[in-house]
């Protein structure tokens, strides 16, 4: 029996399983089992040829890939907001490989990647769909596209094929201590109270993936799901934004109810509704931040900042500019909302805000 057999058989019987507190723990390991085998699938063992992805080099400061169903517009959008002339039908399947165009947004240059659309069943390969999702891991951000006038089932179908292969959608990895080790058996601490993880499933589980000594600190309260996406190891977390295009084609009862939902923008692309809106979400999504940097005595160079991720401290800052400030790093000094007075002595673990400014002073 092949892979894709077995993970049928194993949702066949989770969909005959009714969910309740007596079956969380039947169903928690079949879903490890089905999880183990989506890993298998995502990297074969064969040392033969993967074919994971499109061979699209990575540039500018993010990426955003397309991600939807045949014909919702994300050729459509490309050729807008970048200067890349992408092949756009009411046919489906109009785009067949992957196209990378260049968009310029507050200083930052962000790879706008739109993939082919992909069908249900994609995560197993159906219509190239494996190369789709692939490439999809290596984005910072998933804008989906959506067709508002057309099934509701659009999304959850959609995330289904991604969390397949081991995307999470606006998700934080557990907090959760997890390493394999030589000897000791098995050791398992929480610091706080499970609702759902016992230590049973714990060893059960693992002992399942045929590991018998290893260390596990949960330090929050987790799902089953949260524990075995820990154990499996090839999860990504990646933000995404959801955008139901075609708009000016439904009810404004329907535009309204549609844009309440999380992580939501509304916009039509042909009839440029929504679109600076649009724009700036995408820019929230990436959750990146800008700073400036100056010489002394002389004022900041306001047109052409550093483009950091949110978070960024000096250290990230002095590479950005070039490693080799490190070497010669003595300390900074930094004017914005990150400094308690203006400006403030600091060292490279010093964290940044959003148009800080910054001046390094080497030795």
């Amino acid at each position: 029996m092949g892979i894709l057999e077995k993970i049928a058989e194993i949702e066949s019987e989770m969909n005959r399983t009714q969910k309740n507190k007596a079956t969380e723990y039947h169903l928690g390991l079949l879903k490890g089992k089905l999880a183990k085998l989506r890993a298998e699938l995502i990297e074969p063992k064969s040392s033969g040829p993967k074919g994971d992805g499109f061979d699209v080099k990575r540039s500018g400061d993010a990426r955003v890939a397309l991600i939807g169903f045949p014909s919702v517009g994300k050729s459509t959008l490309l050729s807008t907001i970048t200067e890349t002339e992408a092949a756009v039908s009411n046919i489906d399947f109009t785009t067949l490989q992957a196209t990378p165009g260049r968009w310029e947004y507050n200083g930052a240059i962000i790879q706008m990647l739109d993939l082919p659309g992909i069908i249900e069943g994609a995560a197993q390969g159906v219509g190239r769909g494996r190369q789709v999702v692939s490439t999809a891991r290596t984005a910072d951000l998933i804008l989906m596209m959506l067709d508002a006038t057309k099934s509701h089932m659009q999304r959850p179908l959609l995330e289904k094929e991604l969390e397949a292969v081991g995307i999470r959608l606006n998700k934080k990895k557990p907090n959760i201590y997890f390493k394999v080790k030589t000897g000791g058996g098995i050791s398992y601490n929480a610091t706080c109270k499970q609702s759902q993880l016992t230590e049973k499933f714990v060893y059960t589980l693992l002992h399942q993936y045929r590991i018998f000594n290893a260390e596990v600190l949960v330090r929050e309260d987790v799902g089953l799901e949260d524990f075995i996406d820990v154990v499996v190891g090839n999860r990504i977390y990646i933000p995404c934004l959801y955008a139901y295009n075609k708009i000016d084609a439904i009810t404004i009862e329907e535009v309204d109810r549609i844009a309440r939902e999380d992580h939501t923008i509304v916009v039509s692309i042909e009839k440029d509704m929504n679109m600076d809106a649009f724009k700036e979400s995408i820019w929230r999504s990436l959750d990146l931040l800008q700073v400036y940097t100056k010489r002394h005595s002389e004022y900041p160079d306001f047109s052409d900042g550093l483009i950091l991720r949110t978070g960024a401290t000096v250290e990230e800052a002095c590479r950005a500019v070039h490693k080799s400030l490190l070497d010669t790093f003595k300390y900074a000094l930094v004017w914005g909302k990150s400094a308690k007075h203006n400006p403030q002595r600091v060292g490279l673990s010093h964290p940044l805000c959003n148009e800080d400014v910054i001046e390094i002073v080497r030795k």
